[in-house]
């Protein structure tokens, strides 16, 4: 529809009809005026803490299934006999696809026009493509026997059915990360983000703990054990349950607001003339250009879309590449800071239950598996699963703390204190390995993923909020920004796959040098380097 300055004008209530309806309802104005900005977009209310934790249910179903696959992906790749010369292919074939993609996707969900919302079709996409991948490579063998009865076959085929599970699901709940907290950042306000963000965060280390501890039982023995073929299939129920469960409450939690290329400008243009309250230089300025800019769009036949639409249209990856690379310099400092912290965590992590099989215990992967050396090894693992599970509960613990620290040391103390904490614990973990010491310093792991999920992402979201501020004293337009919170979002979280990349080419090599003590000493090297980093280079707010 082809707006006119005569029909606009006849659209527009009188002023004294606008002045009346201000005095009348303060309450009523202000909850109207919640739905507006300058720009077309909403302006989210405030949430209610229940919306909060619904919202929060998707990052309990990620974490149980990814602790299910730290636990299970391993013996499952052995039992279907997947030669050594193909682990790293496996471990590096997501984090480079999730690195090339990620920003591609968060830019599509910035632009999506989907009647459901921008994330949640996203989200819904990975959601399924992480089931697919799961109940793949833990059901993979068991899948392949029933349609194949040559032996030979079966195993080359179990092998490729496993493979792809693992990449499909690692793929897919890496990228779902950035959707989620773009979706997060987009239906709330300012400290609606920040709770949010803390309660991701606990109910990430909670569906942690509980996917470990999950793993950790012997469902062979049980009754779901005696009634399908493998526990592995016991565990795909579980875990697919409860995710399913899990997204579904998310995607419910909070509505989005559709995107909106054709009205959104015109609608923005019949709410400021509504309420007078808008600033005068949003009237003199923007509504001007709009109205400038849609009757000249009328006059050459084209339809009344801004230049907005018309950029998030034309992305092409060259765009999007200059996008990326033309990021405010605070922002790649985040990203770096953000790259070091996981180099250092997942460099723990991946190789944290050998550590404990191999130097804490003293026992042997490659002894005979009767033998007195490789079942000390197979305890110290077993030691290690409980770690990783103190790990998980601690997180949720500090995620919870942060609140009440928050106030009295800021972000830059958040940041700072989550990275030397790690630091200091990996490297006394290196330096004195005791079954003991180990297992409580394991608390300190918490502390540093709890940090990683929350405060860069909080750091963003402050970012953003400066910026339409800074836009909204100079009368600038805010959709001049052709970068969205998606893919700043991604990123953020491109950072996760590069550090993957670089492990799985280094630090294989390395740990088949020096053994595995080297990535706990590697660990804390790179967090207090990375230390130093957030204290000297990353912006923060006042």
């Amino acid at each position: 529809m082809t707006l006119t300055k005569e029909s606009s004008h006849r659209a527009l209530p009188p002023p004294s009809v606008v002045a009346k309806a201000d005095m009348d309802s303060t309450r009523e104005k202000e909850a109207l005026l919640q739905s507006v900005t300058r720009t077309g977009a909403v302006v989210p209310r405030k949430r209610a803490e229940g919306r909060l934790v619904m919202h929060s249910m998707a990052m309990f179903g990620r974490e149980f299934c990814y602790a299910v696959e730290a636990a299970f992906v391993t013996p499952v790749l052995l039992s279907v006999g997947l030669p050594k010369n193909l682990y790293s292919l496996v471990w590096l074939i997501s984090p480079i696809l999730g690195f090339v993609l990620q920003p591609v996707v968060g830019s599509a969900s910035d632009h999506c026009t989907c009647s459901w919302g921008r994330r949640r079709p996203y989200i819904l996409g990975l959601g399924i493509i992480m089931l697919l991948g799961m109940a793949l490579y833990l059901n993979g063998d068991v899948m392949i026997s029933a349609f194949i009865g040559e032996r030979d076959n079966q195993r080359t085929w179990a092998i490729v059915i496993t493979m792809l599970g693992v990449v499909l699901f690692d793929f897919a709940a890496d990228f779902i990360d950035g959707p989620i907290k773009a979706y997060l950042f987009d239906v709330c306000s300012h400290q609606d983000k920040e709770k949010g963000l803390h309660y991701h965060a606990l109910f990430t280390g909670l569906g942690g703990a509980l996917g470990y501890l999950t793993g950790a039982m012997d469902w062979g023995q049980t009754v779901l054990g005696y009634s399908l073929a493998s526990e592995f299939q016991v565990i795909f129920l579980f875990a697919a349950l409860v995710f399913l469960i899990c997204l579904t409450v998310h995607l419910r939690s909070i509505p989005e607001v559709p995107l909106r290329f054709e009205n959104e400008e015109t609608t923005f243009l019949l709410e400021s003339y509504k309420y007078s309250s808008v600033e005068e230089d949003i009237k003199n300025s923007y509504l001007k250009s709009t109205h400038t800019e849609i009757k000249a769009a009328a006059k050459q036949g084209k339809p009344a879309v801004t230049s907005r639409a018309e950029d998030q249209r034309r992305m092409t990856p060259k765009s999007l590449l200059r996008t990326l690379l033309s990021m405010p310099s605070h922002y790649r400092y985040l990203c770096v800071s953000h790259l070091f912290g996981w180099m250092a965590f997942l460099s723990n992590m991946l190789f944290f239950t050998d550590f404990m099989g191999q130097v804490v215990y003293q026992g042997s992967p490659y002894a005979p598996h009767n033998s007195t050396l490789y079942l000390t090894y197979k305890t110290g693992v077993e030691v290690g699963c409980w770690g990783l599970c103190i790990n998980a509960i601690s997180s949720s613990v500090y995620s919870y703390l942060q609140k009440i620290l928050l106030p009295y040391i800021g972000l830059k103390g958040l940041y700072f204190i989550g990275y030397l904490l790690f630091g200091l614990g990996t490297g006394l973990i290196g330096l004195f390995p005791n079954v003991y010491s180990t297992l409580a310093l394991c608390s300190l792991f918490g502390v540093m993923s709890s940090t990683l999920y929350t405060v860069p992402f909080h750091l963003i979201a402050e970012y953003h909020r400066e910026e339409e501020s800074l836009k909204l004293q100079d009368g600038e337009q805010a959709g001049e920004r052709g970068r969205g919170k998606g893919i700043d979002c991604a990123a953020l979280t491109c950072m996760v796959q590069l550090a993957q990349i670089i492990l799985g080419v280094g630090l294989g090599l390395l740990v088949s040098v020096a053994g595995s003590a080297v990535t706990v000493i590697s660990a804390s090297m790179v967090a207090l380097i990375g230390c130093c980093f957030v204290a000297f280079c990353v912006r923060y707010m006042e």
